[in-house]
């Protein structure tokens, strides 16, 4: 019995495809495509009773450390896939393509990534929200400072703008800015995390810093059942983000 059920959920989800329908139910779909010429796996989270036909806020999401498909589904797992299901947001997160980071080559597959996206999935007024830890949390900057015209906010839970300058960080002056490290965090994040929104700040942004008490790189405060402090900061952007 089990060895049919194994054989029968591919051929559903085939189905699905051949038809032109995304299944009903809440889904974690994994597709690859080529992008700039650059071949992209990624993963798209699907809300409950989701509707090819309705339009639905999205999050850009980015692993941290290697940024493979592995600390994507880490990222997924503990941050956004069960609060996204329930809130009712599309969720889609790429693996570093060729293994090169989203900061160090990687971006290569961006604008034309969203583009792919938004012409996929119903997103929204075209615009997502981009957010991820650590690694994750560097590439959210610079993607959404290469390409603002996309994004609505920057989470980094910690992150920073990679090789800051005025004009990279002035980019993201219209989005809100939320950013989270760990008190005990060992990494130099805290006083450039702090510059950068304390700047943002001067220019009437939303930008905030909070310090996670008792926390380590690895932040729990924002996992799990406390994901929904992520996606308190999505609604909030969701509403304007600038003074």
């Amino acid at each position: 019995m089990g060895r049919l059920l194994t054989w029968a959920i591919p051929a559903i989800a085939l189905g699905a495809a051949l038809i032109g329908i995304e299944p009903l139910q809440a889904a974690v779909l994994e597709k690859t495509a080529l992008v700039a010429k650059t071949k992209v796996q990624y993963k798209v989270v699907l809300p409950n009773g989701y509707d090819a036909g309705k339009a639905y806020p999205a999050i850009l999401v980015f692993g941290g450390g290697p940024q493979t498909m592995n600390t994507v589904d880490g990222a997924l797992d503990r941050n956004f896939r069960a609060e996204a299901e329930k809130r009712g947001y599309i969720v889609v997160a790429p693996a570093a393509p060729g293994g090169d980071l989203f900061f160090q080559g990687g971006e290569r597959i961006f604008p034309q990534f969203l583009d792919m996206i938004l012409a996929d999935y119903h997103v929204r007024d075209g615009k997502f929200h981009v957010a991820g830890p650590s690694n994750g949390g560097i590439t959210s900057f610079h993607v959404a400072a290469e390409n603002p015209q996309y994004f609505l906010s920057v989470t980094a839970f910690p992150g920073y703008m990679w090789k800051a300058t005025e004009a990279k960080l002035r980019a993201i002056s219209k989005l809100c800015v939320f950013t989270y490290v760990g008190e005990t965090d060992e990494y130099q994040w805290h006083e450039e995390m702090k510059r950068e929104v304390q700047f943002l700040s001067s220019l009437g942004t939303v930008a905030r810093y909070t310090e996670e008490k008792g926390q380590p790189h690895r932040l729990e405060t924002l996992a799990g059942a406390n994901a929904t402090r992520l996606f308190d900061g999505f609604a909030e952007a969701e509403k304007g983000c600038s003074h």
